[in-house]
């Protein structure tokens, strides 16, 4: 095998990942694909190239995309929250509305334009400013009610992924924590139980993992399991996504064919005969694809069953926390399938665009019977008007489906690599076997910041010292805050609480 990671002839080939580079089962392959069986005559069992391997490189799977220009980025979403731009905000092109604008504005541009030189050259055709006034109030209400129900659907959307956020820090916190080793063990085969309990364990908090990432394909009708970030989560439990990705694999590859450049381009313009239908996938399945979310809810069950019947889960109440978790994961698959596939009622959007076209397709009549002798003002007043109405009925209907690919919905790639990131910060550390462990440490300054003596120094002193301690920490604080808000407003601390405010540090 080559140290640099290039494959050696007749190796099994392996998928890429869509972003470009190796994808962790190809990595896996590259590193693996000249190691001889563990025998006498083998490589020890440590030689073995893992993930810790320095000669194995994997890309974060839960990167939108692993390798790719800043400009690609520019033009897809969801935005990366952790990046900045100091660009003023209304300069900023990143998440703006405009691009979707610009075939609509320049229509209406056309439009005001033929107006205006009918009136100028040909006939006169002004309406009075009274209906201007009148459809103004009514197409403000609707895109009143057009933005309102749409940002409520997205504060929702990101009030389910909170929940699933909170429910697995929890699961992963009883998994790691609570959860205890196997007692009713033969002496010579406890080693062997204690790597099986850790190993049991991470593969249940991989489980929680795997519903957040499971749960952003569905909501993304993405329903196969040959993605990248999900792939290696899964491919050891029998669902019917992975037998469908198995046996469909032409279907399933569907979601790594990239469009067309000038269906690509009016996409991003928002021209409607290029988009594709989100569902389509979906559609053309060939087998079942079952509920993935939901079958790793079952298997996330039966190992809850498992640690509490057999005594490894002995607190009731983490046993009811383990449950109630679950059930939460459960609510927001169902919360978040509810505000996806319940949009606003097709009958309310489509008369509120028919309003708001209506009302700018006469807006250059009206306009012309109100700028008196600047008649050709008409045409960039239609176009700005345009371009605030618009703006606000384009941003409802982007933020309606919050759980899709545009810039400006959740970044459900961010949240997965959270969990993601925190079950790793619950695993990385042991359960201490007793409080002792980390209390009993002269780091911990049990009185800080009254005193910066540690828990041995503090042993050796009578309970009566240290509660006469914490009162003077009160007062000591309090004090304290004083001499900084006079420091604050200019003024010079009293000489008594100067005084006693020294005397913090040197208890």
């Amino acid at each position: 095998m080559a140290e640099d990671g290039h494959v050696a002839p007749g190796a099994p080939a392996a998928h890429a990942a869509p972003g470009g580079g190796h994808g962790p089962t190809e990595n896996l392959a590259i590193n693996t694909q000249n190691i001889k069986p563990v025998n006498g005559n083998g490589p020890l069992l440590e030689e073995i190239a893992s993930l810790t391997s320095p000669r194995l490189y994997t890309p974060n799977p839960f990167s939108r995309k692993n390798t790719s220009l800043d400009i690609d980025d520019y033009f897809t979403g969801p935005r990366d929250i952790q990046k900045h731009s100091k660009w003023p905000i209304f300069l900023q092109m990143h998440g703006s509305i405009l691009p979707k604008l610009i075939l609509p504005l320049l229509s209406i541009g056309s439009w005001a334009t033929c107006v205006t030189c009918i009136h100028v050259l040909v006939t006169p055709i002004s309406i009075g400013s009274v209906l201007l006034t009148v459809l103004g109030f009514v197409v403000g209400l609707g895109l009143s009610f057009r933005s309102s129900t749409a940002y409520e659907r997205y504060a929702e959307g990101r009030r389910y992924w909170s929940q699933v956020i909170l429910a697995s820090q929890n699961l992963g916190r009883v998994f790691w924590v609570h959860t205890t080793e196997r007692t009713d063990i033969p002496e010579d085969q406890k080693e062997h139980h204690k790597r099986r309990d850790v190993l049991e364990r991470l593969t249940a908090m991989n489980l929680v993992v795997a519903f957040s990432v499971a749960l952003k394909h569905r909501l993304r009708f993405e329903p196969y399991t040959c993605y990248d970030d999900i792939a290696n989560l899964v491919s050891h439990l029998g669902t019917f996504a992975q037998a469908a990705t198995t046996d469909d694999q032409d279907n399933a590859q569907r979601a790594f064919r990239r469009h067309g450049f000038f269906k690509s381009v009016g996409e991003y313009l928002g021209v409607s005969f290029a988009e594709s239908n989100p569902r389509k996938v979906v559609k053309k399945a060939g087998r079942p694809l079952g509920n993935l979310p939901l079958e790793i809810l079952s298997y996330l069950a039966s190992y809850a069953d498992e640690i509490s019947t057999d005594g490894r889960l002995p607190i009731p109440m983490q046993q009811t926390a383990v449950y109630s978790n679950i059930s939460l994961l459960n609510d927001a698959l169902v919360g978040t399938e509810r505000v996806l596939n319940t949009p606003l009622p097709i009958a309310y959007s489509i008369a509120i665009a028919q309003i708001t076209w209506v009302y700018i397709i006469v807006l250059p009549f009206q306009l012309l019977g109100t700028v008196g002798d600047q008649t050709w003002i008409t045409i960039p007043a239609t176009v700005v008007a345009a371009y605030i109405i618009l703006g606000i009925l384009f941003i409802g209907r982007e933020i309606e489906n919050p759980f899709g690919q545009d810039v400006n919905d959740l970044p459900l790639e961010a949240y997965c690599a959270q969990i993601a990131a925190e079950m790793d910060v619950i695993a990385s550390r042991p359960k201490p076997k007793s409080s002792s462990e980390w209390m009993e440490s002269i780091d911990n300054r049990v009185l800080w910041p009254l005193s910066s003596s540690g828990w041995p120094v503090w042993m050796k002193r009578s309970e009566d010292k240290i509660r006469e301690a914490v009162v003077h920490k009160v007062e000591a604080t309090f004090v304290s805050q004083k001499g900084k808000e006079a420091v604050l407003q200019g003024k010079a601390p009293s000489e008594k609480g100067y005084a006693k405010g020294s005397s913090v540090s040197d208890v």
